[in-house]
């Protein structure tokens, strides 16, 4: 901005990213729900959502979101200054106020971006090395390991750190290392239900896709529900207390600037006018029982959300735990109404879309509106910022889930989607009444003894889930992170320092890479990217040396820069 803008301050800083955050978590909403949509419309034979019914699902759930956490600011902002630390808001205040003295830590973010963007293009356009290499353990039936040599998942691993990392990486070992095998081994000629062929017909990557992958779904519905249950006497008291704040607190818009909200009757009017769109619009597949869920359920996360993040960060927010319920409880009152089949499943989805994006954006607002609090910003201009960023990312989302879909396809392996489709799976299980049981209550108990052991059951449940070589790849990322804190040094402000550097530079390290996937997907619906493929190919070890060369970059360019400070 102080390239752009011959008057640039602070606020106009805080402004930019308020509406830029906005579309970010939209985003992460929309991407764990709606690929659902696309694949079973493709599996059904009738193409993909149209734009617009992405579009006004995106809308709705931003627009629901912001509007239901606006009332709640003067309480929890305001009123709970020093009580709820919301640690992201602080932190982006902390960075706003920092680059008041210069821009030389943006140089670290570009720096990343642009070797991440190198590096994709070079793996995964090119080809000139594989971006995912795997070996089979020889004399142990069917065991495999890999790793997926990405920038971003090494920027994943570095910024979630190393515990988080172990956890995904120690479940990845229990499904394909201990899972896989013991289905090869004593699974024969037997054809299990869901699969159709007999297990030893089936590879390691058959195995996991007829099987492990529902033992994985189980363990991650069960580790949302875990984390929604141990979380509830916490909701339950953040909401009767936001509730009385709330109907306790003067709703008169102050004269003082850093003090005025959006007018309560436009957030009232605007509230009821989206369920009421929600419900009448024909492109929203949902009817009046799915409105009225979303209604209840939407303010209630809404106000959850707000106020866990101020907690625990939106980092630890059990939203993909919110989500579940409400798809489980959704699809049961869908079903209960008599609308089944490809209608009730697609409403299902829908309003699982509309809450997992009400519940982060109410999150994401709160974070932004304490960031203003501190930097002195006028609350309603970062609430209109909201929306406008809404708006945008909304019908900007549909764009890139079309895009994406046209070049790989979700569900392909270049495009997973696990969330949207483990969703899909408890969606249609439950509808067509096709779960495989026996799977999914595996996972449960597996994730029920980790809950026991009193580890995080989250990241171990997804890293089950997940292929075996992004939860290495993300490994890799929290190992260097690890060897980053232990690092002996009489001077904790320069590790700190060195620490904060490594996290800046993944950070445009996992900019980068998704920056170029999008760059590499319009290749792919051109047609061109087979075009530009390298004639040669490094073998595997290769792509190892490439990515231990990158691990060991971003250890020294963190070392480095803290003995300039020294």
């Amino acid at each position: 901005l102080r390239v752009l803008l011959k008057r640039e301050s602070i606020l106009e800083n805080n402004l930019v990213q308020t509406i830029g955050s906005a579309g970010e978590s939209l985003a992460a909403g929309a991407i764990f729900t709606l690929p659902a949509m696309f694949i079973w419309m493709k599996d059904w034979g009738i193409g993909s959502p149209s734009l617009l019914k992405i579009a006004l699902i995106a809308l709705c759930g931003g627009l629901l979101g912001v509007l239901f956490m606006i009332p709640l600011r003067k309480a929890l902002i305001v009123k709970e200054h020093g009580v709820l630390p919301y640690p992201e808001g602080t932190a982006c205040a902390e960075v706003l106020l920092a680059g008041e003295e210069g821009g030389s830590k943006a140089s670290v973010v570009f720096a990343g971006l642009g070797i991440a963007a190198v590096y994709k293009f070079i793996a995964d356009g090119l080809k000139l090395f594989p971006s995912e290499i795997e070996w089979e353990i020889p004399g142990y039936s069917n065991a495999a390991f890999g790793i997926d040599v990405l920038p971003a998942l090494l920027g994943v691993g570095y910024i979630c750190g190393y515990e988080i990392s172990g956890y995904m990486f120690a479940g990845a070992i229990v499904g394909w290392i201990a899972l896989i095998p013991l289905f090869a081994l004593f699974g024969a000629d037997t054809i299990l239900y869901p699969g159709t062929v007999p297990i030893s017909e089936l590879g390691f990557w058959g195995i996991w896709d007829s099987y492990i992958r529902y033992i994985g779904a189980g363990a991650v519905a069960c580790g949302g529900i875990i984390s929604l249950i141990k979380s509830l006497p916490l909701i339950v008291n953040t909401f009767a207390k936001a509730m009385k704040d709330y109907s306790n607190m003067d709703r008169s818009n102050s004269t003082l600037r850093t003090d005025q909200d959006m007018s309560m009757k436009v957030v009232l009017l605007g509230s009821l006018a989206v369920v009421i769109a929600i419900w009448l619009i024909p492109s929203i597949p949902v009817n009046f029982v799915g409105a009225l869920l979303i209604a209840i359920f939407g303010f209630f996360f809404a106000t959850v959300s707000s106020r866990l993040v101020g907690l625990v960060g939106s980092s630890n927010n059990p939203v993909s735990g919110m989500a579940i319920a409400t798809l489980l409880i959704s699809t049961l009152a869908l079903k209960s109404t008599g609308m089944v089949g490809q209608d009730g499943m697609m409403g299902s989805i829908a309003i699982g879309s509309v809450i997992c994006i009400i519940a982060a954006i109410a999150g994401d607002t709160s974070q932004d509106l304490k960031t203003g609090y501190i930097v002195g910003a006028t609350p309603r201009k970062q609430q209109l910022g909201e929306l406008i960023g809404v708006l945008i990312s909304a019908l900007t989302i549909g764009a890139v889930l079309y895009l994406l879909n046209a070049a790989w396809g979700f569900g392909s392996n270049e495009i997973p989607a696990p969330q949207a489709t483990m969703m899909k799976m408890l969606v249609e299980g439950i509808m067509n009444e096709e779960l495989p049981w026996a799977m999914i209550l595996i996972g449960v108990f597996i994730a029920i003894v980790v809950e026991i052991l009193k580890m995080p059951v989250m990241p171990f449940a997804v890293g089950m889930y997940l292929p075996f070589s992004l939860s290495a790849g993300i490994m890799a990322g929290g190992v260097v992170r690890w060897i980053l804190e232990r690092r002996k040094t009489d001077d904790e402000k320069e590790k700190k320092a060195s620490i904060e550097r490594g996290t800046l530079f993944t950070s445009g390290l996992i900019a980068g890479e998704g920056l170029m996937g999008v760059i590499l997907a319009i290749l792919a619906v051109l047609k061109v990217d087979s075009k530009i493929v390298s004639p040669v190919a490094l073998p595997q070890i290769g792509s190892l040396i490439i990515f231990i060369a990158l691990l060991a970059y971003l250890y020294f360019i963190c070392v480095k820069k803290s003995k300039k400070t020294n």
